[in-house]
């Protein structure tokens, strides 16, 4: 699993600060602040991420997508659970995919593995095959609110 101190340093802050995301480190021995699932995984609260070196990059990622995917009323009071329905979270998974291969030292066959590897779930049996195969909705949610342009290119917006 691809970790936050595989990546290069300052390789989130890099991707995640056109969406004015700040990235904050913990120590291993810490609690990350905001952190949904606990353990090692990404916190966030309204808009700083929350990781540790430990801390799995699709989770970094996830947290930081659920940011830009959330409403301006929701990302204000941001504090640990995103929420959001089915088709945000669908649009979270997919927009995490396409900035791992923006992000400095992953990719997104990385992310692909990763999310099979901490049991993300899918119809189609896997990520690379839900992403190639069945996730025509998620891209559609990201292009109709403006955060992926019909390339499957992120524009840097969050959602207005």
């Amino acid at each position: 699993m691809l970790t936050v101190a595989n990546l290069p340093a300052q390789a989130l802050q890099n991707l995640l600060h056109i969406y004015s995301i700040q990235v904050k480190s913990v120590a291993n021995s810490e609690t990350i602040p905001g952190s949904f699932w606990g353990d090692s995984e990404a916190g966030l609260i309204k808009n700083t991420l929350y990781v540790r070196p430990e801390t799995p990059v699709h989770s970094a990622l996830h947290e930081a997508c659920h940011y830009i995917c959330l409403d301006p009323v929701r990302r204000n009071n941001l504090d640990t659970d995103a929420g959001g329905d089915y088709d945000e979270e669908n649009a979270v998974c997919y927009l995490q995919i396409l900035l791992a291969s923006k992000l400095s030292g992953c990719s997104a066959d990385i992310i692909l593995r990763d999310m099979d590897s901490w049991g993300y779930t899918f119809r189609l049996g896997s990520a690379l095959a839900w992403f190639q195969n069945d996730a025509e909705d998620a891209q559609q949610w990201l292009v109709k609110e403006q955060l992926i342009d019909q390339n499957n290119i992120p524009t840097g917006r969050l959602r207005t």
